[in-house]
């Protein structure tokens, strides 16, 4: 029996590519495609799990009819707001939800390969986040540069809000141990770029993930979809799916 999929901004650039992937998908089935000013109620009740690309204030009161309704959810959307992300985990208390801000495999190797490395190199290694994305991204920092700066602050045993340095400018004084840099870059195309930089004296390590199109992070909101249907009320993300963690 199909998984039936309801897809919430379809319009959009990812939206479009799940449309176009879900075909690909052995036991998922298109039950409804939502944008601005179109009704989800015709068609949430078809469903068994939606898939939210759509804009950050639209999340949470979606994922409040989800859990209505008892629909589960994977949301691709970011942006969100402490209140927003706090609104979220609240109704994963009632059903499943994937909260992921990439949903790339690649990505997602790039998360866990960012750990280990914290963990090996220690201490005495500057630690920055460079991104760059399209000229119509309306986020900065992106979601998966957020992610990864979170991972660092973890493993430093740092709150990233007082650790982050979101660029640099005029004189700022020497780099401190205790500081993440996080550096956004936009223009063009560029479907999305992240790299990792560990810098010491002598030596430096790069880890880097380029993605040429949107339909990597399609096939992964799919998968999850796919995935999320057959678990228990909570809040996962693409660690959860993968088997990562």
């Amino acid at each position: 029996m199909s998984t039936k999929v309801i897809i919430v901004g379809s319009q959009g650039r990812m939206g479009q590519a799940l449309l176009r992937c879900l075909p690909n998908h052995a036991g998922l089935e298109l039950a409804g495609a939502v944008d601005q000013g179109d009704d989800l109620n015709a068609v949430i009740r078809q469903g068994d799990v939606v898939i939210d690309f759509s804009a950050h204030a639209v999340t949470g009161p979606l994922t409040a009819r989800c859990a209505q309704l008892g629909k589960a959810i994977v949301i691709g959307t970011t942006g969100h707001d402490a209140a927003e992300l706090a609104e979220i985990r609240q109704h994963a208390a009632t059903i499943p939800v994937v909260l992921a801000s990439n949903y790339s495999t690649g990505v997602n190797t790039l998360f866990w390969l960012t750990r280990k490395c914290a963990e090996i190199l220690g201490p005495d290694f500057d630690l920055e986040v460079v991104e760059m994305h399209h000229r119509l991204k309306k986020d900065a920092p992106s979601g998966t540069a957020k992610s990864l700066a979170e991972i660092l602050a973890q493993v430093r045993g740092l709150q990233l809000d007082t650790a982050a340095r979101h660029g640099r400018e005029g004189i700022v004084g020497e780099r401190t141990k205790a500081e993440i840099g996080v550096h956004s870059i936009r223009g063009g195309d560029v479907v999305g770029d992240h790299t990792v930089i560990f810098a010491n004296v002598g030596e430096r390590v790069e880890l880097t993930h380029k993605a040429s199109s949107r339909e990597t992070f399609a096939n992964g909101a799919l998968r999850a979809a796919g995935w999320v249907v057959k678990q228990k009320p909570g809040l996962y993300d693409m660690q959860d799916v993968l088997g990562l963690k």
